[in-house]
């Protein structure tokens, strides 16, 4: 048993910065105090771990900011990197204009392909020996 002088590692913390322990939810919380020297009504003294099982949205309070950096984005409420490009935008541009796929025509000899584009899977030319080497 811990001698009652003893403080714990939470209560030094509050006692250094002068605020009260406090998990993330607390700022959101119906029973918040907005007070530095008290948290709330049912835990005075901050909460215990990690969660608050009395927690209750406070319909009033702001809602959280997220934050994207450039290359990621927020799906779900979960941070997702953007997978690095392959080409450039200037590369995806000319594959547009270019490509079988989207031209229906070998860009190198102009052979028409059939239009079932939804089966093709390579887009290789039997006319001129143009091969697809994208995929």
């Amino acid at each position: 048993m811990q001698s009652p002088s003893i403080k714990s590692s939470e209560e030094k913390v509050g006692c250094i910065t002068g605020t009260m322990p406090k998990i993330p939810q607390c700022d959101r919380c119906l029973l918040y105090s907005h007070n530095p020297h008290l948290v709330c009504v049912v835990h005075p003294a901050g909460p215990r771990g990690d969660s608050c099982l009395d927690f209750r949205e406070d319909p009033n309070a702001e809602p959280a900011e997220l934050w994207e950096p450039e290359g990621a984005s927020y799906y779900n409420g979960e941070l997702i990197l953007q997978p690095q490009q392959r080409r450039t935008q200037q590369q995806q541009l000319e594959l547009l204009d270019t490509h079988p796929m989207f031209t229906g025509k070998c860009p190198q000899c102009g052979y028409e392909f059939d239009r079932d584009y939804t089966a093709r899977v390579h887009w290789d030319c039997f006319e001129c020996g143009f091969l697809d080497d994208s995929v």
